[in-house]
């Protein structure tokens, strides 16, 4: 599907990029660079930092496996088709939440639920 190549590219470059930025966030938490300080508020300043660091983490999967998921339905021909309604997700959507699977009344009514 030719209509859909510009978004498989995108998809794809940021699938690599956030892979790059979540190795980035577990070297981080492991410190590697360096260890926990001596003292009680260095240590407890950099505890919070971690946990900011393990949210991002989770944002981060949830985000991959939206772009792994998407990137499945390309490959399968069935990107591009509403999940709920079967038709055709318009291209405007498609460009704006390329890892949507809903047309917008079918996502305005899953939403309502």
């Amino acid at each position: 599907m030719q209509e859909y190549d510009t978004i498989r590219q995108q998809l794809q470059e940021r699938l690599d990029e956030i892979q790059s930025r979540l190795q980035k966030i577990r070297h981080e938490v492991q410190h590697k660079n360096e260890p926990l300080q001596a003292d009680f508020a260095e240590q407890a300043t950099e505890r919070e930092n971690d946990e900011v660091l393990d949210a991002l983490d989770h944002s981060i999967r949830n985000e991959m496996a939206q772009i792994q998921v998407t990137l499945k339905r390309l490959d399968a021909g069935e990107y591009g088709i509403c999940e709920a309604c079967e038709k055709k997700i318009p291209l405007k959507r498609l460009a704006a939440l390329p890892h949507t699977s809903r047309c917008v009344a079918c996502a305005e009514l899953a939403q309502a639920q």
